[in-house]
């Protein structure tokens, strides 16, 4: 669910220090609140009858998806005033919902809540390690730029086709090389924040929360399928 629009603003290496720093420390304060809609809106998810898309899953995710691609257009319009932080939230809201059916099926799992929290806990610690390497190297990873995009673009395609063809091993190598991608955009998009080349921490909250969201994702569907355990 990533989008390139974040990649359109030039580098600006000689923002002044200070300025960067309040992005960064704007962009973490923002993402540690969406993280309170994206529960709320997972707790609803749980408890959501998803049966409709047991009839159409490929129209319902595409719908789905098509609706989460236009409110991160909406957020990128409106990135500049309050509306722009309401409709994050918004966006951080339906994302949580619609991991729905994933925590639904995970909860079928004996050792699902667990395997839920180890996700969670697993994408804690790839998010601080790389946020860490990015903010202490000051190192630019722009140079990940086209391989994330073309990684992108592969892992969207692989999961499209593998809506019609539902084969468990293709479903396992989209989610490690998921885990590989996203991490990969963590340091990218942590690195154009403290190499001044993003300056609106609305647009830095998004790119980093999309990142989050789908390592949490692919990460949980890893390991169900490597642990997961039937009652």
């Amino acid at each position: 669910m990533q989008s390139d629009y974040k990649y359109a603003a030039p580098a600006l290496t000689a923002l002044n220090p200070s300025v960067r720093n309040k992005v960064l420390r704007n962009t973490y304060l923002m993402l540690a609140l969406t993280m309170v809609p994206t529960m709320v809106g997972s707790a609803f998810g749980v408890n959501t009858d998803f049966s409709f898309l047991a009839q159409s899953p490929v129209i319902g995710s595409l719908a789905m998806l098509a609706a989460m691609v236009g409110l991160m257009f909406a957020v990128s319009a409106t990135r500049n005033s309050m509306w722009g932080i309401a409709l994050l939230f918004l966006f951080t809201f339906v994302a949580g919902w619609w991991m729905g059916p994933l925590l639904q099926y995970a909860l079928q799992f004996s050792n699902g809540a667990r395997l839920i929290g180890l996700a969670a806990a697993g994408t804690g610690i790839i998010f601080f390690t790389l946020a860490s390497v990015a903010t202490i190297t000051r190192k630019d990873f722009g140079f990940l730029r086209n391989f994330l995009l073309a990684g992108l673009i592969l892992v969207i395609l692989a999961s499209l086709a593998n809506l019609f063809l539902a084969i468990p091993a293709i479903s396992l190598a989209i989610s490690a090389a998921a885990i590989l991608l996203f991490s990969g955009f963590i340091l990218f998009d942590v690195s154009r924040i403290v190499n001044g080349g993003e300056t609106n921490y609305v647009m830095a909250t998004l790119g980093i929360y999309l990142s989050l969201y789908n390592l949490f994702i692919s990460l949980v569907q890893l390991l169900l399928a490597l642990s997961g355990e039937k009652d």
